[in-house]
């Protein structure tokens, strides 16, 4: 544990990519298997469910300090991450009367893993305590932070997947994509990490086979392989030469997957590396009669009569043990596919996105001849959009929201399927539709995590249900606020009201940070937990891919992914948009 405790450490405080590589690369090296095999999940994203409830973690520490709760949670509010809170309040065993600290140190994060923390699960409540109690007393400060991290599932280090493929490759020499491809599926949670497979992961590349058409190495059957990622478009796409050089495809939003069929097994694959089989099992049974060897990327939609329905549909039928009936009927999923990864066993991203493509259709449309093969019900294949030039394709992307797609997916034609978000082997562009927008009001903050935890950052907005007629009406709408007037009571007296419909925390640089921070410990009414009621001040520009009706909303809405754009300080309150604005964006 100590030694990963210092890679963890280390890592956190550098912000120099190389230095990440290095350390991460000289810890490989000189540490075991069973703990190399633990430190490459975490790193690379893995996280197991959690094993002691954080409310748990709350009673030990106030066992042990004393501390009454209100004096936590305000220890908490100010330091703004539990596991820190945890671990500065908790004192050294020495100066607890624990007990003495057992030779814990010089126990590695595989021992900590399977002895001590993964068999907490199973306790009964009272064991759990003294047990949780017990593993504090022979740890480090340091130590106790990244327990307190691994026991409640929320550990995260600043750190890519692919950083930490350069490290395993660097360390083991083997080349990174080989140690790309060797990864995929390792940080599911369903399979914890062992020696023997990290072994698997840093062997010695494997004798090549001669040949001009395939990638030779193949993958462990049911293993995804990395996924190529596309980069925003943010150029002129005239930028970009001449059309015919590009293959375009509609951007759906759904959910990126990988279908892979071996050994008469069908695997469904996220682009998070989780096996989704059991969500999506008409999708198992249609893919369960075709040939072994393939692995097929595309995406996973709703699909409603001619055309997909939108995210929510979609977010019905994840993270579920069991798919009912009425949910495969009123929420039918299918697979859009976009590219061939492997054929006969045999990977072909080293071809070219059009001999893919080729292979993709005549693949298709053999075994479709072949009554034995290929169940199609649940099954399509991306179509091409042809223009003759980019203006053409301009007007054309327009549809995109009729369409119910996001734009456009811009692919050159000789592009291999290269691993993650690069342009060695060639390019994958999103050309999106502008987002939606929205003008509205900040009324909630909270405070971020990490290096923003001294910081409100993460917001809440609301519209006006009906803009306000006059100043003196906002006025009044404002010192409802300053009283603590419930919303409803407001209502009641014929005021307008603001209502929350979105929440957001990215799109403001630093400084504008700081200056919303200023003014919401400057305007805060009340608060409620982590929680500050603002009197609203400012109006922001808010943008969002897509809006759907919601039932668990006030406001009746939910926007995917909404961001901030800008603030606006050239428009006053009373102009902010209202829910009739977000009607209409619904009925377009």
């Amino acid at each position: 544990m100590k030694d990963f405790v210092a890679l963890f450490n280390e890592l956190d405080e550098s912000t120099s990519t190389t230095h990440k590589v290095a350390v991460m690369a000289d810890y490989f090296k000189r540490t075991s298997a069973e703990d190399a095999a633990w430190a490459a999940y975490f790193l690379a994203g893995g996280k197991p469910k959690r094993t002691v409830p954080t409310k748990a973690l709350r009673e030990v520490t106030l066992q042990i300090t004393g501390l009454p709760d209100w004096m936590f949670e305000e220890c908490y509010q100010a330091v703004g991450d539990l596991a820190e809170t945890i671990a500065l309040l908790i004192p050294e065993a020495s100066q607890a009367g624990l007990g003495e600290t057992a030779n814990a140190n010089a126990r590695g994060l595989s021992y900590w893993m399977t002895e001590r923390i993964l068999p907490l699960r199973a306790m009964e409540e009272e064991s759990r305590l003294q047990a949780v109690m017990q593993c504090w007393t022979e740890l480090s400060r340091d130590e106790r932070f990244l327990f307190v991290k691994l026991v409640g599932g929320g550990l995260r280090v600043g750190v890519s997947k692919l950083l930490v493929t350069r490290a395993l490759a660097q360390s083991a020499g083997v080349d990174a994509k080989t140690i790309a491809t060797r990864m995929m599926g390792y940080q599911d949670a369903k399979t914890m990490p062992t020696a023997e497979r990290y072994l698997q992961i840093v062997a010695p590349e494997l004798k090549a086979e001669v040949s001009t058409e395939f990638l030779t190495e193949s993958l462990i059957d049911g293993q995804p392989g990395p996924f190529f990622l596309a980069h925003p478009l943010q150029s002129p796409v005239e930028t970009l030469g001449s059309v015919d050089d590009w293959l375009v495809e509609w951007k759906f939003d759904g959910i990126r997957a990988q279908v892979v069929k071996d050994q008469g097994q069908v695997w469904i694959w996220s682009r998070g590396e989780e096996l989704i089989s059991e969500q999506f099992p008409e999708l198992v049974q249609a893919f369960s009669t075709w040939p072994d060897g393939v692995t097929l990327d595309g995406e996973i939609l709703v699909w409603l009569d001619t055309a997909p329905a939108g995210f929510n549909a979609l977010q019905a039928r994840l993270n579920r043990k069991v798919v009912g009936k009425k949910l495969l009927q009123d929420n039918p999923a299918v697979f859009m596919a976009y590219d061939l990864l492997r054929v006969n066993s045999s990977l072909i991203t080293q071809q070219a996105q059009l001999q893919r493509r080729a292979q993709l259709e005549s693949f298709v449309d053999f075994y479709a001849a072949q009554s034995i093969y290929l169940n199609v019900s649940r099954f399509k294949i991306s179509q091409r959009v042809i223009a003759g030039s980019w203006g053409e394709l301009e007007s054309i992307r327009q549809k995109s929201r009729e369409l119910g797609v996001e734009g456009f997916m811009l692919k050159h034609a000789q592009s291999r399927y290269g691993v993650g978000r690069t342009k060695a082997d060639g390019i994958w562009w999103k050309w999106k539709i502008d987002p939606m927008t929205i003008d509205c009001v900040l009324v909630y903050a909270q405070s971020g995590h990490g290096r923003r935890a001294s910081l409100y950052t993460d917001y809440t907005f609301a519209v006006w249900d009906r803009p306000p007629i006059s100043k003196d009406e906002l006025e009044a709408v404002l010192q409802a606020i300053e009283k603590g007037e419930k919303a409803d009571e407001s209502s009641a007296r014929g005021l307008p009201r603001l209502v929350p419909f979105a929440k957001a925390y990215s799109g403001l640089t630093d400084e504008e940070f700081k200056r919303v921070d200023f003014e919401i410990r400057k305007n805060t009414v009340d608060k409620f937990g982590p929680v500050r009621t603002v009197k609203p001040t400012l109006v922001f520009e808010l943008g969002f891919e897509a809006i759907a009706r919601s039932n668990r909303h006030k406001s009746g809405v939910a926007v995917r992914f909404p961001r901030m754009l800008r603030i606006r300080d050239d428009k006053p309150l009373m102009q902010a948009d209202s829910l009739a604005q977000l009607e209409a964006l619904l009925q377009s």
